[in-house]
């Protein structure tokens, strides 16, 4: 399958393919995306305590680096599961340019360190950032009130639907601690339904630029 590096609108590079007419982040702006969707609904929930996330499509490493960055900039703890079944390659990681465009020359050797560590390995990246990327099919995932918060940032519904199914997401839900938290970009009719069938309590929120809606799901205790 072709795949193109292109610029999104906020100046921040993403990888395109072609014949699904899919990008690993969105063209409306990447880093944009990844604040608002991640940091903004997911991670702030959980400001000034210890925290584990699991990542689904470990990708581009953009989602972790800003994570990286918010854990340096508020002196938080985090242990960062990533979980990738097929690994962006060294050319297209060089092409992005994540690093000058959040302005962290200064850690430009962490989202090297990110992509050169070792799978399934865990990588200390600071005092309080450890990093662990799980080469891995998600239907595999068998954690059990791991985390307290997911990042699902899967290929949309439209070209893969099976990576949202009801079985994707008790997946999901058993990962997950008791008061943990699942947030996404999406918001189709039929991703709520699978998130609510496997207990999971959702709620619509106002999506990043370009996007009207996106989702946050509870896991209550």
């Amino acid at each position: 399958m072709k795949r193109e590096i292109i610029k999104t609108l906020d100046g921040s590079t993403t990888i395109h393919l072609e014949e699904w007419n899919e990008s690993y982040h969105s063209k409306h702006g990447a880093i944009q995306e990844a604040k608002h969707v991640f940091i903004k609904n997911g991670l702030s929930l959980f400001e000034d305590k210890p925290v584990t996330i699991l990542e689904i499509g470990f990708g581009t490493g953009l989602n972790a680096f800003i994570t990286f960055l918010e854990s340096e900039n508020k002196q938080q703890t985090i242990d960062y599961v990533g979980v990738e079944a097929y690994p962006v390659n060294a050319e297209e990681v060089l092409a992005m340019n994540y690093v000058a465009e959040l302005e962290a020359l200064e850690f430009d050797n962490i989202f090297e360190k990110m992509h050169k560590s070792e799978w399934n390995q865990k990588t200390e990246l600071s005092d309080k950032f450890w990093l662990t990327k799980r080469k891995q099919f998600f239907d595999e995932i068998d954690d059990f009130e791991i985390f307290d918060l997911i990042y699902f940032d899967a290929f949309g519904y439209r070209v893969q639907p099976e990576l949202w199914s009801t079985e994707i997401f008790q997946k999901m839900y058993n990962s997950l601690k008791p008061n943990g938290v699942l947030v996404t970009y999406a918001a189709r009719g039929v991703v709520k339904r699978s998130m609510i069938s496997v207990g999971f309590r959702v709620e619509k929120l106002a999506g990043p630029p370009g996007k009207r809606e996106m989702f946050r799901a509870f896991k209550d205790a």
